[in-house]
């Protein structure tokens, strides 16, 4: 019978505690392991977690004096795990009833597969639930070959984290976590895994992905996604100093990414103008063209220009005249046959457990 490690990183979320680890102990097929390893949390972490250890033998739990943090703590449990399989699972998500052999089954049958993920479930304070389309294609299951993941990724994360299960052996072979990318280290790891094998996808839905203001993802984007743009720009060096030997063509791909990475700062740039806030728009273009000088001769970027030239107070006067006009045409595209499965962004920034600061 196969096995999975569950790593439960947890700092302050002794509220969820108890659901997520259930979610896994309740999982049918492999056999399954959890340690739940709480970063010194002040909350009742610590009793929630020993009641779980004492009731079901196949969970662990370990407690750190103080915090270390949440890159040091997902690294901990990769050292700690010793299945065919590993999970790193947030204490504030939950898995689905079968995502566990779900993921197993598609592996056990395609050796080359690294690693497997699957559509989320976004569940937010009010209990609105919502769908993530990861990779938006028919079927049931899709292997993609590690170039083609990267490819599609672009220059965003499109991997729940809770729903990805990795083999155990790749996952030390290829290393921890990187503490320089405390927000987009999940990004760069997938990237990395898929640098040396096959993914696999599942449409199924495969875990709950909690979205609630203790988001750490929100400290990056609330404001001007700046720093979110900033560290996914990082993700992806790393990823290609550290990988770009082992990619046919690197250059040609780092390059279309940092393209692709530019032009949503261009979107963002935009959408800072519309918003009034002119300085975070031209920090943004700036950081556009830092990353990619060719994005300005994009359609985008002449679209900025044009609405600068105008002024705030004129573009705001023909704003709602463009709006009709991008609303027309989009009714008109979405009647066009459409090309198979794009890759959909997930907005799903590395979760922490450092005092202080919101997690994920």
């Amino acid at each position: 019978m196969s096995s999975v490690d569950v790593i439960v990183p947890c700092y302050r979320y002794g509220n969820f505690l108890k659901e997520c680890v259930e979610s896994v102990l309740a999982q049918p097929g492999p056999s399954v392991r959890v340690l739940i390893i709480d970063d010194a949390s002040p909350d009742n972490t610590a009793d929630v977690a020993t009641e779980l250890a004492r009731n079901d033998s196949r969970v662990k739990f370990l407690r750190h004096s103080t915090n270390r943090g949440h890159i040091a703590t997902y690294n901990e449990g990769i050292a700690w795990a010793a299945s065919d399989y590993f999970l790193l699972l947030s204490a504030d998500d939950y898995l689905l009833p079968g995502a566990l052999n779900r993921a197993v089954t598609l592996m056990e049958q395609n050796p080359g597969v690294g690693f497997t993920f699957g559509n989320a479930v976004e569940l937010d304070e009010q209990g609105t639930r919502k769908l993530t389309d990861a990779v938006s294609c028919p079927g049931g299951e899709r292997i993609l070959a590690g170039r083609e993941f990267i490819a599609s990724s672009g220059a965003r994360n499109i991997v729940p984290t809770p729903t990805a299960v990795i083999r155990t052996e790749l996952q030390k072979r290829v290393g921890g976590y990187r503490v320089e990318l405390p927000h987009a280290a999940d990004m760069e790891m997938w990237l990395r895994v898929a640098a040396h094998a096959s993914v696999g996808f599942m449409r199924a839905p495969q875990a709950v992905y909690r979205r609630h203001s203790n988001n750490m993802s929100l400290s990056y984007i609330e404001h001007n996604w700046l720093p979110d743009l900033e560290q996914r720009r990082a993700a992806l060096d790393c990823f290609f100093q550290a990988c770009g030997h082992a990619l046919p063509d690197s250059m040609r791909l780092r390059r279309k990414m940092l393209h692709l990475l530019a032009g949503d700062a261009v979107s963002r740039a935009s959408a800072a103008f519309n918003d009034g806030e002119l300085e975070v728009s031209e920090r943004l273009s700036a950081f556009a063209l830092h990353t990619c000088p060719k994005a300005i001769r994009s359609l985008p970027w002449t679209k900025l220009a044009l609405k600068r030239r105008l002024g705030l107070r004129a573009w705001r006067l023909l704003q709602p005249i463009a709006d009709g006009i991008r609303r027309t045409s989009h009714a008109r595209s979405k009647r066009l046959p459409i090309e198979a499965c794009p890759s959909r962004p997930v907005q799903a920034g590395t979760k922490t457990n450092e005092p202080g600061v919101m997690p994920r």
